[in-house]
C-alpha cells in the first residue's frame, strides 16, 4: 500500500469547500481507493479528499480499521438531521499532527450521501462513527477541528499551529 500524502495545517486546500462530484466514473472509484490506502497507512479511521490534496466532496471512515466491513464512502455527505443530545470528546487529525482538543458535536447524526457508484444512502449514526463523519464533513466544508476548540484551548496549540502552517510553506 502507499500512501497519497496528507496534507498539513497551512495547506490552503484545507480551507476550501470542495466541490461536488458529478461524474462516478473510474477516476473517482481510484481516488477513493488511493484515500483508503492512505487512511490505512497514516492509521486514521477517517480521511477527507482535500487531506489528500483533492478539493472534492469525498470523505472515507472506517471505526475499525482492522474490519474492511465498517468502511464507508461518502460522496456529497449532506447532514440531514442532528440529535439534541451533544458529546464533548477529545479529536485530532492526520492533517494537524501533534494538536488534541476537546469538541462538542451532537452525539447522534443521519447523513444523506452518494456511494462510489452515484447511488443516494443515508445512514444513522452515533458514537465515534457519527463523530468521525461530522469531522470528515468539516473537511469537506472548509473547516477544521482546531476550529471548533475552545478559545482557551485555541490559545494553548497555537504555538504548534504557527510551527505546522510555516512547516507546510517551507516544503
Amino acid at each position: 500500500m502507499r500512501s497519497l500524502g496528507v496534507r498539513i495545517y497551512g495547506d490552503d486546500v484545507l480551507r476550501k469547500k470542495g466541490e461536488p462530484v458529478e461524474e462516478f466514473d473510474e477516476a473517482l472509484a481510484g481516488l477513493i481507493r488511493g484515500m483508503v490506502e492512505t487512511m490505512i497507512v497514516e492509521e486514521g479511521v477517517g480521511l477527507a479528499a482535500p487531506q489528500v490534496g483533492v478539493s472534492r466532496q469525498v470523505a472515507v471512515v472506517n471505526p475499525e480499521p482492522d474490519n474492511p466491513d465498517t468502511l464507508v464512502a461518502l460522496v456529497n455527505p449532506r447532514i440531514v438531521s442532528c440529535s439534541d443530545r451533544t458529546a464533548c470528546v477529545e479529536e485530532g487529525c492526520l492533517s494537524v499532527p501533534g494538536v488534541r482538543g476537546k469538541v462538542t458535536r451532537p452525539a447522534e447524526i443521519e447523513v444523506e450521501y452518494q456511494d462510489e457508484g452515484g447511488e443516494r444512502r443515508r445512514l444513522k449514526a452515533e458514537g465515534l462513527v457519527s463523530r468521525i463523519i461530522q469531522h470528515e464533513i468539516d473537511h469537506l466544508n472548509g473547516v477544521l477541528f482546531v476550529d471548533r476548540i475552545s478559545l482557551g484551548a485555541r490559545a494553548l496549540v497555537r504555538g504548534k499551529l504557527r510551527e505546522l502552517a510555516r512547516h507546510d510553506r517551507q516544503g
